[in-house]
């Protein structure tokens, strides 16, 4: 997908240095916004990254300043190690971008869309790949449709075969699955991996903290304009200092006894105790022998583990707004 040369390839696909945003004040509020506080990235190539946040935390703001529809206020941005200042241009052939809205014209079908979007990008009519896209993306039966009697699910995977008629090195989902059912979305992430597989960088963000625990390499979490955590996502996970066992019991039990208090026990039933612990400072082994000497028969057990939606509840929750 991506022609480079190995040797000449960046270490980052896209490194962000001290970026920070400021919004004016408007007749409304004239008090400015900071909506991004010296932010730093470093987006490795080849990779699958993820930009997590809540609403409001900065992540469109970063987007848009990477696609160039925001002036940021100070810092340095390089796409492929080209320089946002210095070559816009070429900044900007080498990324392609999915936003959330869906900024399609409806009287225009996919292919004449993707045409014309090959074209503002200068690429030749005979290196374009519309056809290709929309078979990729399971829309070549819908090539010459109006773009307006689509369904929505349809249309978001336009926008992605859009953001790559340039074969841009560096592809940036916002929110790609919003709205989209559970098959297309699984048809959308085959396509995603598949693009990465060929060298594409995919950074990605979505409100689907299991799609991102899933997909992503490496993930970054913003709140407040600031990244408050930038880690490989198996170290992210392992932060938090907690488990859970699930135990499920031969004999009703009317209340949990005594001797398990130190793991704070919670009924789930007659027959089911969840018992709570830190790995840190005790093991699972510990359990089982507190469990045989309160002489309970045990008939299942599992353990459950923290996943990255309890990262992230801790980690914002964490960050008060003007830290």
């Amino acid at each position: 997908m991506v022609s480079q040369a190995a040797a000449a390839l960046p270490d980052l696909a896209v490194s962000v240095k001290g970026l920070v945003k400021i919004y004016a004040g408007n007749k409304a509020n004239r008090t400015p916004k900071l909506a991004l506080d010296h932010v730093d990235l470093a987006i490795p190539r080849g990779g699958i990254f993820g930009l997590l946040g809540p609403n409001g935390a900065g992540k469109s703001t970063l987007i848009n300043i990477l696609a160039q529809l925001v002036r940021k206020t100070e810092g340095t941005v390089k796409i492929w190690d080209i320089d946002l200042d210095k070559d816009p241009r070429h900044a900007a052939a080498a990324i392609g971008v999915v936003p959330q809205e869906l900024n399609i014209d409806p009287f225009f079908t996919p292919k004449d869309l993707l045409d014309l979007q090959a074209g503002m990008y200068g690429v030749p009519k005979a290196e374009r790949r519309s056809m290709e896209l929309l078979e990729a993306l399971s829309l070549a039966d819908k090539a010459q449709s109006y773009a307006r009697t689509l369904s929505g699910g349809m249309r978001r995977r336009l926008m992605v075969a859009k953001a790559m008629v340039h074969n841009p090195p560096v592809l940036v989902l916002d929110e790609p699955t919003a709205g989209v059912d559970v098959e297309l979305r699984q048809q959308l992430w085959a396509y995603v991996r598949e693009l990465n597989k060929a060298g594409v960088t995919v950074l990605l963000t979505t409100h689907y903290l299991e799609e991102a625990e899933e997909l992503c390499d490496n993930i970054a979490i913003i709140n407040h304009g600031k990244v408050i955590a930038c880690e490989p996502t198996a170290q992210l996970l392992g932060r938090l200092d907690s488990k859970e066992v699930v135990i499920t019991l031969a004999s009703d039990l009317a209340t949990a006894p005594a001797s398990l208090a130190e793991f704070h026990p919670q009924m789930l039933g007659p027959r089911r105790l969840k018992l709570h612990y830190r790995p840190s400072q005790a093991k699972v082994g510990a359990i089982l022998d507190a469990i045989r000497r309160a002489e309970l028969e045990i008939v299942d057990l599992s353990t459950l583990e923290s996943d990255l939606e309890d990262i992230f509840l801790e980690l914002t929750r964490r960050q008060p707004a003007n830290s």
